[in-house]
C-alpha cells in the first residue's frame, strides 16, 4: 500500500470513528448527547431521544460509508457539514467542540482528495 493510500485509509478511519462513538454512547447515556441539539430541534413536537437515535443511525451510515472507501467524497462532505453545524449551533460549548473543527478539516481533506489514476475504491 502506498503512503498516499495509507494516509487516505487513516483519514477515513479517523473520521469514521468520530461518527461511530456518539451513537453507541447515546444508547447507554442519551442525556449526555441530546444537549448538542439546538433548542429549535429540541422544541420540535417529536421525541428528542427518537431524533437522537435517528441522527445516530445517520452517523453510523456515514461512518460505514467512509470505511467502505466507495465514493468517499460524498460522506466526507456530509460529515464536514454536520460537524461544522454542530459547532455553529453550540458555540457556547466551543471548549469541548473545537476538536470537531479538526475532524471537519480531515473530512474536507477526504472530500477534496484527488481521484486515483488507477482503478480503485476511491471516488
Amino acid at each position: 500500500m502506498s503512503r498516499e493510500n495509507a494516509a487516505h485509509v487513516v483519514l477515513r478511519l479517523g473520521v469514521a470513528f468520530s461518527f461511530l462513538y456518539p451513537p453507541f454512547s447515546a444508547l447507554t447515556d442519551p442525556d449526555s448527547w441530546v444537549g448538542y441539539f439546538p433548542q429549535f430541534v429540541r422544541d420540535l413536537p417529536v421525541d428528542t431521544y427518537l431524533l437522537l437515535h435517528l441522527f445516530g443511525a445517520l452517523e453510523v451510515v456515514i461512518a460505514l460509508w467512509l470505511i467502505s472507501g466507495w465514493k468517499v467524497r460524498y460522506p466526507a462532505a456530509l460529515a464536514a457539514l454536520m460537524l461544522v453545524a454542530i459547532v455553529a449551533f453550540n458555540l457556547n460549548q466551543f471548549e469541548v467542540l473545537f476538536r470537531d473543527l479538526t475532524i471537519a478539516a480531515a473530512a474536507i481533506a477526504l472530500a477534496l482528495w484527488p481521484k486515483p489514476h488507477s482503478h480503485g475504491t476511491q471516488d
